[in-house]
């Protein structure tokens, strides 16, 4: 089969496209024949080398890669042999050899996917979309709040909107550049700005015409992240899962108190086991797409263009999910 190599640490270029062996399900595994390999921020930490990342760097050389979605063609002992031929989709757990061709994982782990849902979609569920409910599980909307929601053409910000758009809130999407701005309207964000324009801060105004906003959900900081936290009114929510600016957003206590605000972080093992764990949010994940409630955004490429897609994923010029394509 091929898959991406990596023998080294640094940039998109050390990510090499090769023949290798197929692997081998063992006990308690299957294997899948990928038609679908999701690539995440995490993954690029990995690829650089970057020690002051969230986890321990990988031994080289790897196969990157923590999403697959594809066809089951091999099982190991003690698996099902019924479990040959279904449409699935498995998390391998971090650096575990997702871009390639063929993927194991146990069979405990492997989620069937329903006639009809696209490899790429299940994939951006599993991961972006379990992420999803996690922070709308902090963060839950209602018919009468205005939601401000940046990097809303990213895949967990397409999410967002959309469920936002469902409880029948009023939705604001802020994005970076002309051709994110028209996917974020085209997903259903009641106004959709472009934050990198000079005059950005006065088009919000204009959109919220007179409102204040009443929920924030902020994975972005820095000065966007500020100008934002300034539009909450009093009583507002703001929901944290990220800082992609390199600094969180900037906010005191008194602030806080004095505008009645509430902040709340919404990313950790200990969310995720009031939730019901890993698996539970994954289903649910699933349920949604499969039930229309929630389509998430799929950015594809090669295989082969693995580095291409790392590049564009940092360089910020991918939309939605990036998912790999064998």
């Amino acid at each position: 089969m091929h898959a991406i190599r990596q023998h080294e640490f640094g940039g998109p270029e050390v990510l090499v496209y090769e023949e290798v062996a197929d692997p081998e399900p063992g006990p308690g595994q299957v294997r899948i024949d990928s038609r679908a390999a999701g690539v995440h921020l995490l993954d690029t930490t990995f690829r650089s080398g970057d020690k002051n990342g969230p986890y321990p760097l990988p031994d080289l050389p790897m196969i990157p890669g923590r999403e697959a979605a594809g066809i089951v063609d091999a099982v190991g002992d003690g698996v099902d042999p019924s479990w040959i031929g279904k449409r699935v989709v498995a998390h391998l757990g971090f650096a575990s050899a997702g871009y390639a061709e063929k993927a194991v994982r146990e069979v405990e782990s492997v989620h069937e996917i329903p006639e009809g849902v696209d490899f790429g979609e299940a994939v951006a569920m599993i991961g972006t979309g379990r992420t999803a409910l996690m922070v709308l599980s902090v963060g839950p909307v209602a018919a009468d709040d205005v939601v401000i929601v940046p990097a809303a053409a990213g895949g967990l910000g397409t999410l967002l909107v959309q469920a936002a758009k469902h409880a029948g809130a009023y939705v604001v999407g802020l994005a970076g550049g002309a051709d994110k701005v028209r996917q974020v309207a085209a997903n259903g964000a009641d106004a959709a700005i472009d934050y990198k324009a000079a005059d950005w801060t006065d088009v919000l105004d204009r959109a919220l015409e007179g409102r204040e906003a009443t929920l924030f959900f902020d994975s972005v900081g820095g000065e966007v992240g500020r100008a934002v936290f300034e539009r909450l009114g009093f009583g507002g929510r703001m929901v944290v899962f990220g800082w992609s600016a390199g600094k969180a957003t900037e906010a005191t206590v008194e602030e806080i108190v004095g505008r009645g605000l509430s902040v709340s972080g919404a990313l950790g093992p200990k969310l995720l086991e009031k939730l019901g764990g890993l698996r539970a949010l994954e289903e649910r994940a699933l349920a949604e797409l499969a039930a229309g409630r929630l389509r998430p955004a799929v950015h594809r490429f090669t295989l082969a263009e693995a580095a291409e897609a790392h590049r564009a994923l940092e360089n910020r010029g991918t939309t939605g999910k990036v998912v790999l394509v064998p």
